[in-house]
C-alpha cells in the first residue's frame, strides 16, 4: 500500500535542472517532492555565466581543445588546468576525453548536441511563460572576439558546422565589432557575433523563482542529502546521510556534480568529473557592456546580468574535495581589465562552483541499469541552464510512458 506522504516522484536536485524537470513532470499531474543537501540554487544554478547558449553544438572534447591543452595547462591560472594534487585520479577520465576527440566521435557528439540544442530552445519561451519567468529572458547575442586573423582563420571550422545546422551569426572587422560592442582593446582586430544567443537576467533568481513556482503548484522542496538509493518493490527506496529513510514510486536522479555518488550505490560507475568554475561578479556599473562576451583564446566571457557584471569561466578539472584557488578569478579579472580598458574592477564578490562534465561532453540521461523506477539527468558540464527545459522534457516523458521528444540513445548513462 501506497503512503498517503509518499510522492509518486522524488527529485534528487534543487539546480536549475532538477526544479525544471520537477516542474515538467509536476505539469504531467504526478506529486513531485525536491530534495537538495543545502537547498534551491545553491551549487553551479548559482553562479553561472546566464548563457542559454542553443549555438554551442560542438563539444568540449575536439581535435582543437587537444591542440590547445598543452599550452593552457601549463599555465596553471589559463583557461584549463588539472592541479598536481589531483592529476592521478582524473587520468582515467582524461583518457576517456582524449578518446572522445576523435572525428568520428565528435561528428557523433556532435550531431547528439544538435538535436539537444535544437529541443532546449523550443521548449524554453513556453517553459519560461508557464512559470511566469519569461521577463527575465535576454536576447542580447553574444560576441567572440580574435586578436588575430589566424585566430578567426582557425576557428571557421567550427563555424561551418554551425552554417550547417542553419545557425545565424557574421564575422564582423574591427570596426564593425566595436559598433555592437564599444571599449574593447585594439588588441581584438576581428570578432563574430551570434544574434540567437539568449541569457536570463540572473541565474540564481531564475532558478529560485522555479522553486517558487513548483511549491506555488503544491510541490515539495526539503533539506536532505540523499547518500543511496535502493530498488524496492513498486519503487525506489533513498537513504539520507543521517540514515533516514523515505520511498517514493519514482527517482530523478539531478545532483548536479555529487550524481555519480549516489549512483554508486546503484552498481553503475558513472566517470562523471567536476569542471570548477570561477568567477567574479562586479556592480552593475562597471562596464557599459551591451552583448556577452567570449574571449576563447583565454577561455572566459563577460556578461552583463540584472545583479552585476560576471567575468568567469575557465576550466579546473579538480573534484569536489580540493580548497577553491581563487587565483584563477583574480587572473581572468586582471585579463578582462586589459581586454576592456574601462572597466571597473571594484567591489567585486568571487565565486566557484562544480559543473558536472563527462568525457564525450554529453549529459546522462535515460533509466539506471539497477531499476527503471531511476532516472538520470546530469553531467551537463557548462549546459545546464541552458539544457534545462529539454532535459525537463525528457525527464517527464520517460516518466509518463511517452516516447522521448528525440533519439536519447546517445545520452545513454550505460554509454560508457
Amino acid at each position: 500500500m501506497k503512503d498517503a506522504a509518499q510522492p509518486d516522484v522524488i527529485v534528487i536536485g534543487a539546480g536549475v535542472v532538477g526544479l525544471s524537470a520537477a516542474i515538467a513532470v509536476q505539469a504531467r499531474g504526478l506529486s513531485v517532492t525536491v530534495l537538495d543537501r543545502e537547498g534551491p540554487a545553491a551549487g553551479a544554478s548559482a553562479g553561472n555565466a546566464g548563457a542559454f547558449a542553443f549555438t554551442d553544438i560542438l563539444p568540449l572534447a575536439s581535435p582543437g581543445i587537444l591542440k590547445k591543452a598543452p599550452r593552457w595547462l601549463l599555465d596553471p591560472l589559463g583557461p584549463l588546468t588539472v592541479p598536481p594534487a589531483y592529476a592521478a585520479q582524473i587520468a582515467p577520465w582524461m583518457f576517456r576525453f582524449w578518446r572522445a576527440c576523435s572525428p568520428k566521435r565528435v561528428a557523433h557528439s556532435t550531431a547528439a548536441q544538435t538535436a539537444m540544442m535544437d529541443l532546449s530552445k523550443a521548449e524554453l519561451e513556453p517553459f519560461l511563460a508557464a512559470t511566469g519567468t519569461l521577463p527575465m529572458l535576454r536576447k542580447e547575442g553574444n560576441l567572440q572576439v580574435y586578436e588575430s586573423e589566424a585566430e578567426l582563420k582557425a576557428s571557421l571550422p567550427g563555424w561551418k558546422a554551425r552554417a550547417e545546422h542553419g545557425i545565424e551569426f557574421r564575422h564582423l572587422d574591427a570596426s564593425a565589432m566595436r559598433e555592437i560592442q564599444p571599449g574593447l582593446a585594439p588588441r581584438f582586430t576581428n570578432g563574430t557575433f551570434t544574434p540567437g544567443w539568449y541569457s536570463i537576467a540572473d541565474p540564481k533568481l531564475y532558478t529560485l523563482a522555479l522553486a517558487d513556482h513548483f511549491r506555488a503548484q503544491g510541490g515539495a522542496i526539503e533539506r536532505a542529502e540523499i547518500a543511496a538509493l535502493r530498488p524496492v518493490e513498486g519503487g525506489v527506496e533513498l537513504t539520507a546521510a543521517d540514515g533516514k529513510t523515505r520511498r517514493a514510486r519514482h527517482v530523478v536522479l539531478a545532483a548536479g556534480a555529487f550524481s555519480h555518488r549516489i549512483a554508486r550505490t546503484l552498481g553503475e560507475r558513472i566517470p562523471l568529473e567536476t569542471e570548477r568554475g570561477y568567477n567574479t561578479t562586479l556592480p552593475s556599473n562597471a562596464f557599459d557592456l551591451r552583448t556577452q562576451v567570449t574571449f576563447g583564446g583565454h577561455g572566459f566571457v563577460v556578461t552583463r546580468l540584472s545583479t552585476g557584471i560576471r567575468v568567469g569561466g575557465a576550466v579546473e578539472l579538480g573534484g569536489l574535495k580540493l580548497p577553491p584557488n581563487f587565483r584563477r578569478a583574480e587572473a581572468m579579472l586582471k585579463k578582462a581589465q586589459t581586454f576592456l580598458p574601462g572597466l571597473k574592477s571594484e567591489g567585486g564578490v568571487q565565486w566557484m562552483g562544480f559543473r558536472p562534465s563527462l568525457p564525450d561532453s554529453l549529459p546522462a540521461i535515460g533509466r539506471a541499469r539497477a531499476t527503471p523506477h531511476v532516472i538520470y539527468a546530469f553531467g551537463h558540464g557548462h549546459l545546464g541552464l541552458t539544457q534545462s527545459a529539454g532535459t525537463a522534457r525528457l525527464v517527464a516523458d520517460l516518466l509518463t510512458g511517452q516516447r522521448p521528444a528525440i533519439d536519447i540513445q546517445s545520452f545513454s548513462p550505460q554509454r560508457f
